[in-house]
């Protein structure tokens, strides 16, 4: 499979979304490091920017009304009319206390948000101090129609990508730490109860995201560190002194593109470990028709291939 690689103009187009109906139908939206909003033809051609956060967008959706549902790492939960630019900050802290790291979301169809909040302790520029010192402090969220919100899932290793079964019966949100996707079940006979739909990832899973073909994608942003997860699960004074390592000597993200699809029982459904030498740590997809979208937290670029 070739990967075409398409230049947006910012760094870090973390993830990605397509618009499935209206004026722009089969556009791709996307966020930068500068905070700034881009809808990027289906063609790649034509790419305008469309908004600003002030902040820095992470994990992007379609809210029902049409507007752009966004987690700023900075800003929170925010609500962007892609005409515009006009923007409405949906949430932004719980219980008094604000997001330390908004990073993805997933809309169900009666309009609840559910989204993750990764690290009480570090933003999105100390990642990587989260991810090593291994805090387990990463949340899920549940945003009601009605305003009220609340905590569904704390002591994550990482809370990172949210997704909701074909029949909403259950969400799921990936654990970068931990390498797995927990499944919190929602309805039926496990109504309460947590598991996995997956588990044991070849590395570690950032964005995830429900595609046009009912399966729920994972993103694998870097391959397992076998040297990083020692040090993962060594005592804490010894996490903290690593994360302090000037970081040219640190354990550095290995080049990979690569992405998992997974049904709702959990089965591997596609496994797609791509050539791209132009493009690499791919944190954000959406299938969309056959075609697979990606996003990047360090490239200026988004990328599709074609299924």
């Amino acid at each position: 499979m070739s990967v075409t690689v398409i230049g947006v103009p910012g760094p870090g187009a973390e993830d990605v979304v397509v618009a499935t109906g209206g004026p722009d139908e089969g556009a791709v939206f996307t966020g930068t490091e500068d905070g700034m909003i881009f809808r990027v033809s289906h063609d790649g051609r034509r790419i305008t920017r469309v908004a600003e956060t002030g902040g820095r967008p992470l994990g992007i959706e379609l809210l029902h009304d049409g507007r752009l549902l966004v987690c700023d790492a900075h800003a929170g939960l925010l609500a962007i009319d892609p005409r515009s630019g006009s923007l409405e900050t949906l949430a932004d802290s719980v219980d008094g206390v604000p997001f330390a790291f908004c990073n993805n979301a997933a809309v169900a169809t009666n309009g609840d948000i559910w989204f993750s909040d990764s690290s009480l302790h570090f933003g999105v520029e100390r990642w990587k101090d989260d991810f090593v010192q291994n805090t387990r402090t990463g949340r899920l969220l549940h945003l009601d129609t009605d305003g009220s919100l609340r905590v569904v899932l704390d002591d994550l290793a990482f809370a990172n990508g949210v997704a909701l079964a074909s029949d909403e019966s259950f969400v799921a949100v990936a654990e970068t730490g931990a390498r797995t996707v927990v499944r919190q079940w929602l309805s039926g006979e496990r109504a309460g109860q947590r598991d996995f739909l997956a588990r044991d990832l070849p590395g570690y899973p950032d964005n995830v995201a429900r595609g046009s073909d009912g399966l729920i994608w994972v993103t694998i942003a870097s391959p397992r560190d076998a040297f990083v997860e020692r040090i993962q699960s060594a005592p804490m004074w010894l996490r903290r002194a690593a994360t302090k390592v000037p970081e040219p000597l640190q354990p550095q993200v290995k080049r990979t593109v690569r992405v998992q699809a997974y049904d709702d029982s959990g089965a591997l459904v596609h496994d797609l470990d791509l050539d791209a030498p132009d493009f690499h740590m791919v944190t954000g997809v959406r299938e969309h028709e056959g075609r697979v979208w990606l996003g990047s937290l360090h490239e200026p670029a988004i990328a599709h291939v074609d299924l």
